[in-house]
């Protein structure tokens, strides 16, 4: 899962989108470091990534981009869910796409502070790109797969990848919603059992 998909099943509790926005960029225990609604969103994220790389149907999905991105075809099968999840967004929220992007700006601003390193450094171009709000389009996601290749160890085979996607794009939708039902699922179980537990903690 890319950001959009990871802020999306953070639910409503803002530490909480943090946290999940910021994962891949805290490492080990130094979640430790950072305020219980953060450390939770934090947890919540190494849970969807744990739970997508095992799950049967994102495997049969990045079958799709393994012959030129190889150990790199799930990062490609990320982005091109974060873009069935935008183009779908009215089967998955009220709230309208453009709003939601921008009350997560809003809400990663205010702890900027907080934020890694890294995370400041890329936040104010993903903010003023409007990078989110654009992978509902199949142009914003090969902008992001070109910026992505430019920053990072990911192979630049941008046109290839939606060629692909493309070629595909009916059934990789199809099992985009299969999965995202059961990340969901999962998202909500966990976030059910980790309120359970701060209850708990309360009780004299």
């Amino acid at each position: 899962m890319n950001y959009l998909a990871h802020l999306y099943l953070s639910g409503p509790e803002t530490g909480v989108r943090v946290g999940n926005f910021i994962g891949d960029y805290v490492k080990g225990s130094n979640f430790t470091r950072y305020a219980p609604p953060i450390c939770k969103g934090i947890i919540l994220h190494r849970q969807i990534d744990a739970f997508t790389d095992k799950h049967p149907i994102f495997k049969q999905s990045s079958k799709h981009f393994y012959l030129m991105y190889q150990r790199y075809s799930g990062v490609v099968t990320d982005i091109a869910y974060d873009h069935f999840l935008a183009a779908n967004w009215g089967s998955f929220s009220d709230q309208s796409l453009k709003n939601f992007v921008t009350e997560s700006h809003r809400i990663l601003m205010a702890n900027y502070f907080s934020l890694p390193g890294t995370v400041k450094k890329f936040l104010p171009f993903l903010i003023k790109s409007r990078r989110m709000e654009h992978y509902n389009s199949l142009d914003g996601i090969e902008k992001t797969l070109r910026i992505m290749a430019g920053h990072s160890s990911l192979p630049n085979h941008a046109e290839w990848a939606m060629e692909q996607i493309n070629a595909n794009y009916e059934q990789l939708k199809d099992e985009f919603f299969v999965f995202f039902a059961d990340v969901s699922k999962m998202c909500q179980a966990h976030l059910e059992a980790a309120a359970v537990n701060e209850q708990l903690t309360k009780l004299p």
